[in-house]
């Protein structure tokens, strides 16, 4: 029986609601001398620290120690591209940051002894928007350009030609489990740290550097994760750091486990990104060129935001070809949380600036939206501006037109401006919108893959490989995996925590590639172990190697069969060995980050979505009515798995576009830092009706299975939410562009309708309404 491509429950599906499925926090029991972290904060955004004295916390009961930068042997540093991260700072470049670690007996011991601990600090000028950081040149990095054609040219010759900007905020990413780590001695006085890590690897470097010691004696091993979104792909490690040299210093466990409220105060969240474009087009709605300059909001340190930024310029032609475009990128350095990671990497702020435009073209022409992106799709044959050609272009055609038939987009379209005309206070909006995203790490050394499987005399078999488990489905597709390469029942199959002991050097499970790599690397190791079992078999059935078949835990030629577990016992006495490493590297795949020219990916994720909105016209408030999806996921390797991530990737993308907002105060003070405050998608924002379908005939050659990457590509998807708001508040008006910066509050959509009415922006709108007009 197939086991690859059968709608079978998440691995961890009843361990998920029945409580029994381990995360890092619940292996305290464990260790009943653990002792707890807890950080002491800075009052700032921006100062110096003049003066720490940890003395007074020591003389609180429980307390065991406090850690500082005078405890650190190896590197005060726990940055990962441009070491720039002190885990004990000196200058204080965030509101919140962490100048010092208490350990105590209990966590209320050490939050108390925190706040025994005097500090001096030198307040200093703190930049806190993407606008002061362009005005005093405060940048990270930058600029980072791509350029096809004359853009100036080719904008000076256009029929018709816009200006505009956008501003686009971040996203918290809100995983269920907060950042979490849990170190302790091993037996031979090697260091051991469980960590709610998307990157093992990484995070075993970064402990390794701070303690000063070589990498062989760390090990991280991840369970599994209560959501990540990208939260946890390098950010795990300072936390990591912490309890590892609590331990190392104290020779006891110690645990870090941030609360929500520190969570979300420390830690990065999505780029906010402003954009600024020129675009020149023909008559018909053709685009021309481009200028586009987009300033993405770092935060503090450099993190991940220099491949974020590269994303979101290799994403800025979303789905259409540009023959002219010149995209100019900026990192800002602000005094805020180091922005990092999260699903989408870049390529939905780089999506949202082009779908805006697009919409802007088609007001100006009086057209049609989703003539204007018909008009502009790539054909096959052409490239995007960073030198790739779009293999599989028709796949865009193919799905559009068969969404557009499929959800009667144009005659639901056709009722809607029939109703909006009798509607005065009431209005529906209806959009598509096209996904094409790339799949692979544009930092090409990533794109690998390790696998270790051992097969036991009774034929179990125990599966290790470099990804981690973050609800993601990962694990449930890699025992798939495994289970059809070997031919045995996933019953049989046990695939293990991850861990730096048992597969080196890993990749973090990101980019949308963790099956992909990894399933590729199992699946190999695999083929070596089948090469090596079928001389085997074929002696016990009395037949040719090439008439050995593998399938439902028995091995067959012709009509005889006989037990995997049976061919595994024979094997042993034959001394074959029963355990291989598997490899896998992305071929074909090369990228000059200095001319942003090349092949970054493997190849692109298809899809598309149709949004169908109401807003009340009185307050802004809006409802999802419906909402039609066609996404490509290839052959699907685990279809309930791939269901549950284009819908959940669906719902955050519009958390992200129309409630999730993140306030910074003049301070620099996160005040959206809980569930109170910031608002989440909840069931209310599910579409009324929701259709999801996946593209048939899709199989992806070269690719494990047949099947493609589906963890990112769906956030996109929810443009067309955004984008169908906005078609509902021009429907307010009589004409005219729509402006709407991201998220698309209530708020916002109020003040947007208002502007449709009038013609007036929205701060002339409020200064009237303060005034009484």
């Amino acid at each position: 029986m197939k086991t690859v491509g059968q709608a079978v429950p998440h691995e961890s599906a009843r361990g998920h609601v029945t409580g029994e499925a381990l995360y890092a926090d619940d292996l305290l029991g464990r260790f009943p001398n653990v002792l707890h972290a807890w950080p002491v904060l800075a009052p700032h955004a921006h100062a110096s620290l003049t003066m720490l004295d940890a003395s007074p916390a020591l003389a609180e009961p429980g307390i065991c120690t406090v850690l500082t930068a005078a405890d650190v042997s190896g590197e005060n540093d726990t940055g990962a591209a441009r070491h720039d991260e002190p885990l004990f700072p000196t200058e204080i470049v965030f509101h919140q940051q962490p100048v010092a670690w208490v350990l105590g007996e209990t966590l209320e011991a050490a939050r108390l002894g925190a706040s025994r601990i005097r500090a001096e600090y030198q307040p200093l000028p703190a930049v806190l928007t993407i606008e002061d950081a362009i005005a005093s040149r405060s940048f990270h990095s930058g600029p980072i350009q791509i350029v096809r054609g004359n853009p100036d040219a080719a904008l000076a010759q256009s029929p018709h030609r816009l200006e505009g900007e956008l501003m686009i905020g971040g996203q918290e990413h809100f995983y269920l489990e907060t950042q979490c780590s849990l170190a302790w001695l091993d037996e031979s006085g090697g260091l051991m740290v469980e960590s709610s890590t998307q990157h093992p690897s990484e995070t075993q470097e970064i402990v390794a550097r701070v303690l000063g010691l070589p990498r062989h004696q760390i090990t991280v091993q991840c369970l599994r994760m209560g959501g990540a979104f990208g939260g946890k792909e390098v950010q795990a490690n300072p936390y990591a750091a912490v309890a590892a040299l609590g331990t190392w210093k104290t020779k006891r466990p110690v645990r870090v486990r941030l609360p929500r409220f520190l969570d979300m105060v420390l830690t990065g969240k999505r780029h906010p990104f402003l954009a600024r474009f020129a675009v020149g087009f023909e008559k018909g709605g053709q685009i021309q060129a481009l200028k586009l300059s987009l300033y993405s909001d770092g935060g503090w340190s450099l993190d991940l935001s220099e491949p974020v930024l590269a994303r979101a310029l290799f994403h800025c032609d979303n789905a259409y070809f540009i023959p002219s475009l010149e995209a100019t990128g900026y990192v800002c350095r602000t005094h805020k949380t180091s922005q990092t990671a999260f699903r989408g990497f870049g390529g939905p702020q780089g999506m949202v600036v082009i779908e805006d435009v697009i919409d802007r073209i088609a007001r100006t022409l009086a057209l049609p939206s989703d003539l204007i992106r018909e008009r502009n799709f790539y054909r096959e044959g052409q490239s995007t501006h960073y030198g790739q050609p779009v293999k599989d272009a028709d796949r865009i055609s193919r799905i559009w037109t068969q969404l557009k038939e499929k959800s009667n987009f144009t005659s639901r379209r056709n009722i809607i401006e029939r109703d909006n005309k009798r509607h005065p206070h009431c209005k529906r909006g209806i959009a598509m919108t096209p996904v094409k995203f790339g799949i692979s790490f544009t930092a090409t050394m990533f794109n690998q893959a390790g696998a270790l499987i051992l097969i036991y005399k009774d034929g179990s078999v125990q599966v290790n490989h470099g990804g981690t488990e973050m609800g993601q489905g990962l694990h449930t597709k890699i025992r798939q995996i495994a289970a059809e390469g070997l031919g045995v029942k996933e019953d049989s199959i046990r695939v293990m925590p991850t861990s730096t002991g048992k597969i080196p050097n890993t990749s973090a499970t990101a980019a949308s590639a963790g099956s992909d790599l990894n399933g590729a690397a199992v699946l190999d190791a695999c083929v070596q172990l089948k090469t090596r079992l079928a001389p085997v078999a074929a002696a016990l059935l009395g037949a040719e190697v090439a008439d050995v078949r593998f399938a439902s835990g028995s091995l067959s030629a012709g009509e005889k069969e006989v037990p995997f577990r049976d061919v595994i016992n024979a094997a042993y006495m034959q001394r074959v060995p029963l355990f291989a490493q598997g490899y896998y590297r992305t071929p074909e795949i090369h990228y000059d980050a200095k001319t942003m020219q090349g092949r970054p990916f493997y190849y692109f994720g298809y899809g598309a979505a149709v949004s169908e909105v109401e807003i009340d016209g009185f307050t802004g408030a809006y409802r999802l009515l419906r909402t039609d999806i066609l996404h490509d996921v290839g052959e699907s390797l685990s279809p309930i798995v791939d269901r549950g991530q284009v819908e959940g990737g669906f719902i955050q993308g519009v958390g992200w576009l129309t409630l999730e907002e993140l306030v910074w105060d003049i301070n620099g003070r996160l005040m959206t830092n809980g569930a109170s405050t910031y608002k989440l998608p909840a069931w209310s924002e599910v579409p009324e009706k929701f259709n999801v379908e996946f593209l048939e005939r899709a199989a992806e050659p070269g690719v494990v299975f047949g099947s493609k990457a589906v963890g990112e590509p769906p956030l996109m998807l929810a443009i067309s939410v955004r984008e169908a708001l906005r078609e509902a508040i021009a429907a307010f008006g009589s004409g005219g562009i729509v402006t709407l910066d991201s998220p698309a509050t209530p708020e916002r959509v109020f003040w947007a309708i208002k502007h449709a009415r009038t013609g007036q922006s929205a701060p002339e709108l409020a200064k009237a309404e303060v005034d009484g007009e």
